[in-house]
């Protein structure tokens, strides 16, 4: 497997019970699709390591799972913090229109005057809307990701346009 193939949709955030249990944070639509991949990968800095999924749950806020070999809380303590990841192949096309998140990542960021802004950063949900933080060497945008604000997304082009000034 090509880890440059794969895709982040979530991440570790503890541990649930003494069993083995992780509490997963999914960066997805819906909490509970993450459980529609047998195969998740887990990996922080680069490293990625395959575990299959035995067991998931829906919980008030958001799900725990059960991976393979992952038998109790020491070691489950130890995937704290690592992204959640599926392989490319395995996801559905966006539809038109729709992005995932990873693919925005790294995106240069220009207003419509054509002023750099930096790059994305990340991405957060809050509720209303998706909110990209575009990172400059000395400033910080936060910029909701809706058409409005979003003019253009030019993927193969690895660049955003938006109607958002410098001084925001």
């Amino acid at each position: 497997m090509d880890t440059q193939d794969l895709v982040v949709m979530g991440y570790v955030s503890g541990v649930f019970g003494i069993r083995g249990w992780l509490r997963v944070h999914a960066d997805t639509e819906f909490d509970d699709s993450l459980f529609d991949y047998p195969v998740w990968w887990l990996g922080r800095n680069g490293e990625w390591r395959e575990y299959r999924l035995e067991e998931g749950a829906a919980q008030n806020k958001g799900i725990t799972a059960k991976l393979e070999g992952v038998d109790d809380r020491d070691v489950a303590f130890g995937l704290r913090g690592c992204q959640v990841a599926v392989p490319r192949a395995q996801l559905p096309a966006p539809a038109d229109g729709e992005y995932y998140w990873n693919d925005l990542i790294g995106l240069a960021v220009f207003n419509r005057a054509g002023e750099s802004l930096g790059q994305v950063e990340s991405l957060f949900e809050t509720g209303a809307s998706a909110v990209i933080v575009v990172r400059d060497t000395d400033t910080k945008h936060l910029i909701p990701f809706v058409g409005v604000y979003v003019l253009d997304v030019d993927l193969p082009g690895k660049r955003l346009t938006v109607d958002w000034e410098r001084d925001y």
